[in-house]
């Protein structure tokens, strides 16, 4: 082989080594961007999947804390002994948007109580003016919420007020009869001594409207549904989130 093809062979051997070079540092920057961008979809995803879980309803326990009624008519519901913290609920039983809580975050307030986690004390009141509507959804609200006052307490109290959100009616139109509020008690189980006859006479009526206007001046209520914590008002944000709700009273229990 003559010198000018030891050369040529030279410098095509430099060349080979080159663009194996150049190869290989191009593999090596696809790696680190696909490696980057597997990190932030990865950190997107998480971000999706931690507002997802925050968002996610829970199914509610089995077995509910103990439920009893109060004397001005609130509702506790909490295991024996648990005193703190405290999660009240304000809500109205006309309320589509206390009814819209109650389907998000109502299993999370229930297993909390029944974990231990906290005492619940319910607030069913009426803050619909006699002039909206007419006093139609007014007279709806009253209606519902002194027939739960009819219920003495336990599982069938919490059965009945579930069966008031699930058949809330337009707040355009009458509804919560008295005929069917006393038959959707039979229907979960309602079995108390003269329930019907309570509700439909509406003999708790009174009662329910001097407790819904004492609580509207005391608890200073922007609307409802209101949740508070420890007296705090909680945010929407985080009430209608079921994973940041839970959150929110388990750091107020430690």
């Amino acid at each position: 082989m003559g010198k000018a093809a030891r050369d040529q062979s030279a410098r095509d051997r430099i060349k080979a080594q080159r663009e194996e070079q150049l190869q290989k540092e191009r593999l090596r920057r696809i790696v680190t961007i696909t490696a980057a961008a597997v990190v932030a979809l990865g950190a997107i995803g998480a971000g999706w999947w931690y507002a997802a879980q925050g968002s996610k309803s829970e199914q509610v326990t089995e077995a509910l804390a103990p439920i009893t009624v109060a004397a001005d008519g609130s509702v506790v519901m909490a295991r024996q002994g648990v005193e703190k913290p405290v999660l009240e609920v304000y809500e109205d039983f006309q309320c589509p948007a206390c009814k819209a809580l109650e389907e998000t975050s109502g299993a999370t307030i229930k297993n909390l109580a029944a974990e231990g986690k906290a005492k619940v004390v319910y607030h069913p009141i009426t803050i619909f003016p006699q002039e909206m509507n007419k006093g139609v959804t007014r007279g709806n609200s009253v209606r519902a919420g002194a027939a739960s006052r009819c219920v003495p307490g336990g599982a069938p109290w919490m059965k009945y007020h579930d069966k008031l959100f699930k058949e809330q009616p337009s707040e355009t139109v009458e509804g919560f009869k008295v005929e069917d509020l006393a038959a959707w008690g039979e229907d979960v189980g309602v079995t108390a001594p003269g329930f019907a006859t309570c509700v439909t006479k509406q003999e708790k009526a009174t009662q329910h409207i001097d407790y819904s206007a004492k609580i509207l001046e005391s608890a200073k209520l922007k609307g409802t549904p209101t949740l508070k914590l420890d007296g705090t008002e909680v945010d929407n944000d985080v009430a209608f989130k079921p994973g940041e709700l839970r959150k929110a009273v388990l750091d107020a229990a430690k």
